[in-house]
């Protein structure tokens, strides 16, 4: 905490209880009949996280729900991702983040950030908000690998930045042993190096997740041990 900075248990509690009821105002306004639509510019600045926990006063799941609606109220008229395009990122992603550490078993903002804002026809911006996506995964990753594996996802085939996808595939190494995680997602860093051509790296990867027990599944482990057969093969190949 810098010189100066408070607290939130040292608020006043009339101080909490009005940033509860001005957000809850502003989600009602923005889901009535008739509101009118918002403009990009119109998002202001984003509490702090520990701001608008606060403010949830015992129900964060509800307070993160209703933000978020209030959220997404900024041009959700548009028909296309372009609008959104307008936001201020960087208050964008200090939205997501207060709303996420509000309710942090929350998956709402997370699938957000990776399904709408980053898809946006921005490149710059669609960096920034999967780098967002990234931190918060890094959290909680047996939770939040959905967002991130999307975000690979468009890092690859959207952005065409194989390095950056290849950085976020690596990042989920942490959940390849979660029986929950599917095969494609935790073997999507071999996709990749192969994509990169990086043939002997994604062989070693390979060995080394079938050498270490990460997939235990009979069928999943005679699939992967039929690609490191192939590449193999395409090692050999004369070129």
């Amino acid at each position: 905490m810098s010189v100066g900075e408070r607290p939130v248990s040292a608020l006043p509690a009339w101080l909490l209880w009005g940033l509860a009821l001005a957000l809850l105002a502003q989600v009602l306004l923005a889901l009535a009949p008739g509101a009118r639509q918002r403009n990009a510019s119109d998002l202001p600045p984003s509490p702090s996280g520990p701001a608008l926990r606060a403010a949830a006063f015992g129900e964060p799941a509800a307070l993160s729900r209703l933000a978020m609606l209030w959220l997404q109220s900024f041009d959700s008229g548009s028909t296309n991702e372009t609008a959104y395009r307008d936001l201020d990122y960087g208050r964008l992603t200090g939205w997501l983040g207060a709303i996420q550490d509000t309710d942090p078993l929350s998956h709402y903002p997370l699938f957000a950030a990776a399904r709408i804002y980053a898809e946006v026809p921005d490149p710059a911006k669609a960096r920034q908000v999967l780098e967002f996506v990234h931190h918060e995964y890094l959290k909680s990753p047996h939770r939040r690998w959905p967002a991130l594996a999307h975000g690979a996802l468009l890092a690859k085939h959207r952005l065409q930045d194989l390095p950056l996808a290849r950085r976020y595939a690596a990042a989920m190494q942490a959940v390849a042993q979660d029986p929950g995680v599917p095969l494609w997602a935790k073997q999507m860093e071999v996709f990749i190096l192969e994509d990169m051509n990086e043939l002997e790296a994604a062989r070693i990867m390979l060995g080394g997740m079938l050498a270490a027990g990460q997939v235990t599944d009979p069928g999943e482990r005679r699939f992967l041990q039929g690609r490191l057969q192939e590449l193999e093969r395409r090692m050999a190949a004369p070129r």
